[in-house]
């Protein structure tokens, strides 16, 4: 499983996708993928992750915005040295797609709210023949 990393402000996300075989159905026009995003405190300060906003596009540039607060219902704090891990999951109606997205966060030194990138990456099932445009 590949794994997609980005730093910012000393905060380091991860993100690894896997394609769900058993909870697709390719002949319905659904393909499911879940992704494990572990975040980093590298930093200092605590922080706490306050919302999350993704792009997700398909195969035929189709784009959705998700925004809300926190992830998984929670909004994790996380002190300096320390991580937090947490799966999801996303349905496209393509074989394969893009996610990336921003996370926002919340210092508690000085409460300054800064946002955090997560990286792109791919959502592509097996054996989809992928092409540049």
């Amino acid at each position: 499983m590949s794994s997609y990393e980005v730093e910012t402000d000393g905060i380091v996300v991860r993100a690894r996708p896997a394609f769900l075989e058993e909870q697709s159905a390719p002949d319905d026009g659904r393909w499911f993928w879940a992704y494990t995003i572990e975040i980093e405190n590298l930093g200092r300060d605590t922080v706490q992750l306050l919302a999350r906003h993704w792009r997700i596009t398909d195969a035929n540039g189709f784009a959705q915005e998700v925004k809300g607060d926190g992830v998984i219902g929670k909004q994790p704090i996380i002190a300096p040295g320390k991580n937090f891990t947490y799966t999801s999951g996303c349905p496209l109606s393509t074989p394969s797609g893009m996610m990336w997205g921003t996370y926002q966060m919340r210092r508690f030194s000085d409460e300054a709210l800064f946002d955090v990138a997560v990286p792109a990456f791919p959502l592509d099932s097996p054996g989809v023949k992928l092409t540049v445009n």
